[in-house]
């Protein structure tokens, strides 16, 4: 009886006994096609505040005063949905040990222990302006240039 699970052709059928040594896999990328694919952004680079209804960029000093509102939905942001410690899932939606529940938790509150919510985000490269083409013929020929 075969020492085999399976006695299919080309299972285990490489010459190589059980426990060979095998050669050592090259170190790093030998061409630049050989590197990882994908969109090659890295890491996060920027922590910014974004209003919790709308996603409009602001500024953390104007997220920590109490009577700021969102230039773009004109919401409150010094809100429970804007804390780092806000949770639909945890006791009163919140991470923090407070004694009673928040609500509204999209109006404005004198909570002691917010904390603006800050967000992890790629920093975005502004092309320049004169690097647009003005017609359809000139981007298409730009897509072709070495």
């Amino acid at each position: 009886m075969s020492d085999r699970k399976y006695k299919q052709r080309g299972y285990q059928d490489g010459g190589e006994e059980r426990g060979a040594a095998r050669p050592p896999a090259p170190k790093g990328p030998v061409d630049k096609r050989d590197a990882p694919r994908g969109r090659g952004l890295g890491a996060p680079t920027a922590e910014v505040f974004r209003c919790a209804r709308c996603g409009e960029q602001a500024t953390v000093a104007a997220a920590m005063a109490l009577d700021s509102r969102c230039t773009k939905c004109g919401n409150d942001l010094h809100t429970c949905t804007n804390c780092a410690s806000f949770d639909t899932g945890s006791a009163f939606e919140c991470r923090r040990t407070i004694p009673k529940r928040i609500s509204p938790k999209d109006r404005a509150n004198a909570c002691e222990l917010y904390e603006p919510r800050l967000r992890a985000e790629f920093a975005r490269e502004k092309p320049p302006a004169a690097s647009k083409p003005d017609d359809a013929r000139a981007a298409f020929d730009a897509l072709f240039k070495n």
